[in-house]
């Protein structure tokens, strides 16, 4: 028998990957209803090791989704309600005086767990908000001059509310960036509501979820996202789009090195999950739009959701080298 090229045996390891992975976003889709597409692509999100920020009207299965993926995935997990009062130490946690050792012991908040759910994250003022940013780009928190390591994998969705609604406190963009990609659920179809209005109580269903994968497994695959062959004529591709939005008069800043990493990963994960070892132009035109969206804005202020419709606009403005 003929020994395994390299690229079969990459082939080979990536469809049991691939495998595990669809289990996973089987098991969420029954929770989720009609939503595959956006389960996948925050699948793809965990596996490039970036944060997922979903911003849509309440009731639309944002916290659902990310319950569905902590269970499915074996992962420890945590929600945070972020209000006008929540304060750093909320997020973090804080040192409090113990008399028996006469010292400080440090009692860790909700931010040391391996999924953080951060619900309706720009409901809290810029200050709370600011403490996601150090744990999100260096998965550690610094609390009171001491600097504590996050658990592995580490993974943030954070949800917000449309920011024409009250009580909002817009993210800034230092802080958009931090998030791989934005997503929107949108309403379900007829198909889908009508099965969720005859079936059974979610959170009864994401309680009895049993999970798919582990941690450990999780780990595994996050490492073998880098791993996926990428060839210059796609990175040309990438490199095109990229230099399009700085050129182009109709965004007011392109896209950062930050931007193109994330687009890059994001389409490596995306390839690992449908199995091959090696990333396509289609991998990076699925990606596209919820990786630029919220890093781009638009000449003219047509409301927040415009970008959107202008990243989707570049797959047809830039042609495949």
């Amino acid at each position: 028998m003929c020994a395994m090229s390299v690229s079969e045996m990459k082939g080979a390891i990536a469809k049991p990957c691939k495998d595990k992975l669809d289990a996973v976003v089987n098991c969420t889709q029954e929770l989720v209803l009609g939503k595959e597409h956006q389960i996948r692509l925050a699948l793809a999100c965990l596996l490039a090791r970036g944060h997922l920020l979903i911003e849509d009207i309440p009731g639309v299965g944002k916290t659902l989704l990310a319950q569905a993926l902590a269970r499915g995935l074996g992962l420890d997990y945590q929600r945070i309600q972020f209000t006008s009062d929540l304060l750093p130490a909320d997020i973090l946690g804080i040192s409090v005086y113990d008399r028996e050792t006469g010292s400080f012991q440090f009692h860790p908040g909700p931010i040391f767990a391996q999924l953080i759910l951060a619900d309706e994250v720009n409901r809290a003022t810029p200050k709370a908000q600011s403490a996601l940013l150090e744990a999100m780009e260096e998965h550690q928190v610094t609390q009171e001059g001491e600097t504590r390591k996050l658990p592995e994998p580490f993974f943030v969705i954070a949800t917000q509310n449309p920011s024409n609604q009250v009580g909002t406190f817009p993210l800034p963009e230092s802080q958009l960036d931090r998030f791989l990609m934005r997503l929107a659920l949108g309403y379900p179809d007829a198909t889908a509501e009508r099965a969720l209005l005859r079936g059974r109580d979610r959170r009864e269903m994401v309680r009895e979820m049993p999970p798919s994968l582990g941690p450990d497994d999780l780990a595994v695959i996050q490492r073998r996202v880098p791993e996926q062959q990428v060839s210059d004529a796609l990175l040309d591709y990438l490199q095109d789009v990229v230099a399009f939005t700085r050129e182009s008069p109709e965004f007011r800043n392109g896209l950062s090195p930050r931007a193109s990493l994330a687009a890059l990963h994001s389409a490596q994960a995306w390839a690992l999950m449908e199995g091959r070892d090696y990333v396509i132009p289609e991998d990076l035109q699925v990606v596209l739009p919820p990786v630029v969206a919220h890093r781009l804005r638009p000449a003219q202020d047509e409301g927040d959701w415009s970008a959107v419709a202008t990243a989707e606009k570049l797959l047809g403005q830039v042609p495949i080298p």
